[in-house]
Order: C-alpha cells, then sequence, then structure tokens
C-alpha cells in the first residue's frame, strides 16, 4: 500500500509538471490576435440604421484580442477587406480602414472602429455586407483561421411590423414609418386592447405632424428637421444631420393643400 502510494505521488508529481512545462511552452509562442465575436456573432454582425433615420454615420466597434502575453510596448496588426466577397461600396457604404491599428502597451483588447455612411437611399430597400480578416504582421501573428475573419451586413430598411394595422390601418410606408419612429419616440406597439389610450395617443401624434409639421419643427427644433422650399413651390423635409435623406412635401393644387410622399409616389396618410 505504502510502494502503490508513492507510485501515485510520482505520476501526480509527472503530470503537474508536465502541464506547467506545456502552459510555459504555449506561453513562449509568438503572441497572436483574433475576432472576439460571441457565438451569435460569429457567422455575421448585424446592424440597423432603420430606427435611427437622421444618423448620417454610426461606428461598429470590432474587438480584437490579444493571444499571449502582453507586452509593455505597443504593437501593430492589420485588418482588411475581402473585395471579393464584399458588396458595400468603400466611400459610399463605409470609410476605409486605416493601414494598422495597435494594442497599446500592458493591453489584451484593441476596438477597432467600423464607420457605416447612411446616406445611400438603396439601403431602404437592400442589405450590404463586408467581409474583413486580420492579416499578421511582424509583431503579431494570427493563428486561428475561424476567429479571423468576419462579416458585417447592414441596412436602412424597415419592414411592416405586426402591430401596424390594428393601431394605423392598412396603409404603410417606410417613410410614415419612420415619422412614427421620430414623432413617437417610439420603435413598436403592443396589441394589447389595454393599452389603447397610450398606442392611440402615440397615433395622435403622429396624425397632428402630419397635419401641420411646420408647427411640430417649431415645437421641437432640437430635432434637427427642417422643410426647405424648392424653386416649384414642394419643400424637402429632412434632418440637417443627414440632409441627403429627403422627403418630398409637395402641393395638391386640387385640394389646396400640401402632403408628404411616400417611398413609390404615394400620399402618406
Amino acid at each position: 500500500m505504502k510502494h502503490r502510494s508513492v507510485v501515485l505521488l510520482l505520476i501526480m508529481a509527472a503530470t503537474v509538471f508536465g502541464c506547467q512545462k506545456s502552459e510555459l511552452t504555449g506561453f513562449d509562442s509568438p503572441a497572436q490576435v483574433y475576432f472576439d465575436f460571441s457565438d451569435a456573432q460569429r457567422d455575421s454582425l448585424l446592424f440597423t440604421f432603420a430606427y435611427t433615420p437622421a444618423k448620417a454615420s454610426d461606428t461598429v466597434y470590432l474587438p480584437v484580442k490579444l493571444l499571449g502575453i502582453r507586452s509593455e510596448q505597443s504593437r501593430s496588426f492589420v485588418v482588411k477587406i475581402d473585395a471579393d466577397s464584399t458588396t458595400a461600396v468603400v466611400g459610399k457604404h463605409y470609410k476605409a480602414l486605416e493601414p494598422s491599428y495597435e494594442i497599446t502597451a500592458n493591453e489584451g483588447i484593441c476596438y477597432v472602429p467600423l464607420i457605416l455612411y447612411n446616406t445611400d437611399p438603396l439601403l431602404e430597400d437592400a442589405s450590404v455586407r463586408i467581409k474583413f480578416y486580420l492579416e499578421a504582421t511582424s509583431q503579431l501573428g494570427v493563428g486561428l483561421p475561424p476567429l479571423s475573419e468576419g462579416r458585417l451586413v447592414f441596412s436602412s430598411k424597415l419592414e411592416r411590423p405586426d402591430w401596424w394595422g390594428m393601431w394605423l390601418g392598412d396603409y404603410y410606408s417606410r417613410v410614415k414609418h419612420q415619422f412614427f419612429l421620430f414623432v413617437t419616440g417610439q420603435t413598436s406597439m403592443t396589441t394589447e386592447g389595454l393599452d389603447a389610450p397610450k398606442n392611440l395617443y402615440f397615433v395622435s401624434l403622429l396624425n397632428s405632424f402630419l397635419n401641420d409639421p411646420f408647427k411640430w419643427i417649431a415645437k421641437h427644433p432640437e430635432s434637427g428637421y427642417t422643410l426647405t422650399k424648392n424653386a416649384d413651390g414642394s419643400y424637402d423635409f429632412y434632418n440637417v444631420s443627414n440632409p441627403d435623406k429627403k422627403v418630398p412635401y409637395v402641393l395638391d393644387s386640387q385640394a389646396g393643400r400640401y402632403f408628404f410622399m411616400d417611398e413609390n409616389g404615394l400620399e402618406v396618410k
């Protein structure tokens, strides 16, 4: 029994020493970087401007993590775009990436800013994608192929929600949906009958805006929205932070009133 205990102790000591040696060997290997995405983000990062139509741009931060020992010196790595798998256009849909990025001294992670643009009206109808990947440098390697690349899919497309018909009727347009978002400050409504007073109040706010947008603008100068008159007597409605996205406000000469025109050339009602 005593002899068996000694053997077990020797085996345990050898195992611990082997683990320690393996760990030390791992720490001695060159430092590498990888994208620290969650499992849900691994297939594709998803982003939409649909609920912030006034924004001309926004930033998605790509987490790049260090695999290895932190250094007292900053070290650089490279993120590149896979042009063959990317449908977004640089300068039109996103800002070009920097030549390189750094994991600063004594840090283990860096957040790479990917700046997206919301000025292309086609984003209201279809999404675009950006495929990106890490490239090794003399200071940092890339040793985990599944974690060295990623994809971002984004648009500004709005879809008709299931609660729309209950409170706003059969007519739906993305323009009216956008109006609902910034006028009410809500992104959704319930379909519960007990919520009728609250939801009908939101509907009344939207209708008041449609009936007199000038009054709404005067009451909400902080919103950034404005109406600019054209030479033909029509107006352009837009947010000063994103002037490329305009909604026509035109005169119905027979009825003697103005109305907003939706993406299909119909009256927003």
